[in-house]
């Protein structure tokens, strides 16, 4: 074992080992990259709404354009506000969980909402 190795982020394993850039855990195969785990801190990066401003748990935004919802004829109209909303990685870049108003619970993009 190399002492200069991190633990396993998933299993917390210590006996990680190296295979080419990768980091490999031999106890669940998890395999990361070597810069990753250098900087955990970098994984939780900061969410911006579409003009710039830093995004938090429990935040109301207001979505800045129609938008369609995917399986239905419903539409989210500009000017909607959402309240209490929650940041999460989510599917591809929708970076946010909420309940809109008369929709029900879904998930937005961070691009297309502005804090109030």
């Amino acid at each position: 074992m190399n002492e200069s190795l991190p633990p396993c982020p998933e299993c917390s394993s210590e006996y990680t080992y190296e295979m080419g850039a990768l980091l490999v855990c031999p106890e669940c195969a998890h395999e990361w990259s070597a810069e990753t785990s250098e900087t955990p801190e970098a994984a939780d990066a900061v969410i911006k709404d579409a003009v710039g401003n830093v995004l938090a748990d429990g935040d109301t935004v207001t979505v800045i354009k129609d938008l369609k919802i995917k399986g239905s004829s419903t539409v989210i109209k500009v000017g909607t506000k959402v309240r209490g909303i929650r940041l999460m990685d989510g599917v591809g870049d929708h970076d946010i969980d909420c309940k809109v108003d008369g929709v029900g619970p879904m998930q937005l993009k961070s691009s297309v909402v502005k804090k109030v």
